[in-house]
């Protein structure tokens, strides 16, 4: 990560900090969705293409999605991975396009951001998939609770700072198969938009 690109350093000597944020209060806030382009990218020969695009951006939106478990003992590994710029998202369904190598390019970049709420989990399973050394990981999550935020959560922290309500309803879906469900699509968008959104609020907030 280039010192220009890196986060700021928060300020632990302020006092003021935000309330945690009640479920009830979150549920009280509109729902917003992403609204912009969307690339779903499900062909091998997608991938160099979209990962050039990806690579002219100074901070991404990150997040994968994986096939919920339902059973003592089982696992899956990540079926999606989304990637938000400034203009787009890029929907990465690994099943067919796997995660290449210029996937891992851009992945272990340390000077593009990769922003997102609680990555470490995220990277070291992509890291099952094909093996890459990540570089310029952000965990907005983490500067949150630096910033006196009792909220750390991609959900609390959308309703805290950008003052809307993300959407779960499907988080628990199928994201293995073969061909996502529009809502599917939406859902993924949203959260790495949200992530990039929410580096973007907290730089701003920052002295």
């Amino acid at each position: 990560m280039t010192e220009q690109n890196a986060p700021k350093e928060l300020d632990l000597s302020c006092d003021a900090a935000w309330p945690r944020m009640t479920k009830e209060q979150i549920n009280a806030r509109p729902i917003r969705k992403y609204q912009g382009r969307i690339h779903l990218i499900q062909r091998s020969e997608q991938v160099e293409q979209a990962v050039r695009q990806l690579e002219k951006e100074k901070v991404l939106g990150f997040d994968t999605e994986t096939r919920p478990t339902f059973r003592v003992g089982q696992s899956y590994l990540p079926a999606v991975l989304q990637l938000a710029g400034e203009q787009a998202v890029y929907i990465f369904q690994l099943r067919h396009c796997s995660l290449s190598k210029a996937l891992r390019r851009l992945l272990a970049n340390p000077k593009i951001i990769k922003a997102g709420v609680a990555l470490d989990n995220d990277v070291q399973e992509l890291n099952k998939l094909a093996p890459f050394k990540p570089a310029g990981f952000v965990d907005v999550g983490k500067l949150a609770k630096q910033a006196g935020c009792m909220n750390h959560g991609l959900r609390g922290l959308a309703t805290l700072l950008l003052e809307f309500r993300v959407s779960k309803k499907s988080q628990t879906s199928n994201w293995a198969k073969r061909a996502l469900t529009r809502a599917q699509i939406e859902y993924a968008a949203t959260d790495a938009w949200v992530g990039r959104e929410l580096y973007h609020k907290l730089q701003q907030l920052l002295p």
